[in-house]
């Protein structure tokens, strides 16, 4: 099935009902990552993933009717022949009347394009304008399927707390699913160390991985269950076993990438493992994780907020 035929199973394109709408989404870090596609056309995902979001960080975008189109990101045109640019038009043209011009003017408050998921994020909020300025007036498993289009993970991006992207066969039931659990002590931390663009970007690494890494396919079972056990672990509160699950995650996840030839930098992820093993040895209960590039999200209780802070930066100190 191509794109616009699967969306077009989703909404009915519509005149728009207004001449401004605007919106934000939180951007969100997988605990238990999602990598590689059963579907690269619509990402459909081969593993099953679970996020966190990280609150008022993410992506706002304004979109207001036009003469052309016109993309502005962090109040910089962005070249009308550059990736980003053909790609938010590509998927935006999946949904607007052909006669329809749109400015887009996005604003993100974490770096961009740097292991943080902003593409989730600008996504995610970019279908909510879109849904606001057509009066599609679908709900939030639908602008799920159709944020998915532009980045997978912004099927996760509609929602605060913990969401789950299950593995299925079929695309109309791919989304994000958020876990109601109430667990406001739960405190959430996020260390830059890096604030340039990754040196690959995530959707290149996975394809290089799939293609070239021998332990790829015994890692999708590992994956999964990694899923149960972590959404069982969060759905008990049960803090340590969801730290290790999540630090397991994503180190087994960078000696994948280690194998593919040639390997993929995961430099990182020693890195993270450092400042877990200084955690521990300080009696720290906090847990990290990491995707692609030098970014962490620590995740801890509220009494650990400053022995984390504090074991980071005995770990990154040099």
């Amino acid at each position: 099935m191509d794109r616009r035929t699967y969306s077009h199973q989703l909404i009915t394109l519509k005149e728009a009902c207004k001449d401004k709408a605007w919106a934000f989404a939180p951007s969100n870090v997988a605990l238990c990552k999602y990598w590689g596609k059963t579907d690269e056309v619509l990402n459909v995902p081969t593993t099953s993933s679970l996020s966190i979001s990280l609150g008022g960080y993410g992506s706002y975008v304004i979109l207001e009717k036009s003469t052309q189109d016109i993309l502005f990101v962090q109040e910089k045109e962005v070249a009308s022949g550059s990736q980003l640019y053909l790609k938010t038009f590509d998927f935006m043209r999946l949904f607007c009347p052909i006669n329809v011009s749109l400015c887009i003017k996005s604003y993100s408050n974490i770096p961009i394009g740097a292991g943080l998921a902003s593409s989730a994020s600008y996504f995610a909020a970019l279908t909510l304008a879109l849904n606001d300025l057509f009066g599609w007036g679908v709900n939030l498993e639908t602008l799920s399927c159709l944020a998915r289009l532009g980045s997978g993970s912004a099927c996760r991006s509609f929602y605060h707390g913990f969401v789950t992207w299950e593995a299925c066969e079929n695309p109309l039931e791919s989304y994000g699913i958020p876990l109601m659990i109430d667990w406001q002590d739960l405190c959430v931390g996020l260390l830059i160390l890096d604030q340039r663009e990754k040196s690959i970007s995530s959707t290149n690494a996975m394809l290089h991985t799939l293609k070239t890494a021998p332990l790829y396919k015994s890692w999708i079972a590992q994956s999964e269950r990694d899923f149960a056990s972590l959404k069982q672990a969060i759905c008990e509160k049960n803090f340590k076993a969801m730290g290790e699950i999540t630090e397991y995650n994503a180190l087994s996840l960078h000696s994948v990438m280690m194998s593919a030839r040639p390997w993929s930098d995961s430099s990182s992820c020693f890195k993270d493992g450092r400042a877990a093993d200084c955690r521990r040895r300080h009696s720290c209960t906090g847990t990290s994780t990491a995707a692609s590039a030098p970014r962490r999200v620590t995740i801890c209780g509220p009494s650990e907020r400053q022995a984390s802070r504090n074991s980071l930066n005995r770990a990154f100190a040099s």
